[in-house]
């Protein structure tokens, strides 16, 4: 049997999403027979792998980065699932989105440092103007709010997809929760 290959990114979050991925504990266990994590924050995979399956994005589109990571993760995966309320709406993230990126940047960096102020200029992306849900971005083909969402919720995810339905995910999560 071919193992379905999944893939997990985050872009503009805190990782809470991942770690309720986790928090599916034994039941991930139970899964690696049919999956095969070839891309993720969890693993050592560094690039982008073609023929991904399902995708889970966490995390809203901040930067030039995300941009990029995003469209080429939905270029080469069947699925892509905005998982989070960051992904599905922008949430904490978009709450910068009233101010301007220098802005934004001036404070973190400048007014709320309390030893040498430097803004890091070398590695860093260039922030978008607005911190965007993911949908705003790629067709997003199914959506799990949450922050983060419960782990029940993404196993119930997952195992619908392994049997080929796009699962209706009513009740299974809510927004804020």
């Amino acid at each position: 049997m071919n193992k379905v290959r999944i893939a997990t990114t985050w872009l503009d979050g805190c990782s809470g999403c991942h770690m309720s991925f986790l928090d599916i504990d034994q039941r991930l266990a139970d899964l690696a027979d049919k999956i095969e994590i070839v891309y993720s924050p969890l693993v050592d995979a560094l690039k982008i792998p073609d023929g991904i399956d399902v995708t889970f994005v966490e995390g809203a589109v901040s930067s030039e980065d995300d941009v990029r990571k995003v469209r080429l993760l939905r270029e080469r995966s069947k699925l892509l699932i905005a998982l989070g309320d960051c992904a599905v709406t922008g949430n904490v993230s978009a709450m910068r989105n009233s101010f301007g990126v220098q802005e934004v940047l001036d404070r973190v960096y400048n007014e709320e440092t309390a030893g040498e102020k430097v803004m890091p200029t070398v590695g860093v992306p260039r922030l978008k103007t607005h911190a965007c849900p993911v949908h705003s971005y790629v067709n997003v083909d199914a959506f799990l709010p949450g922050c983060p969402p419960p782990s029940d919720a993404i196993y119930y995810l997952i195992s619908e997809l392994l049997e080929g339905r796009i699962p209706d995910m009513v009740g299974k999560s809510r927004f804020g929760a």
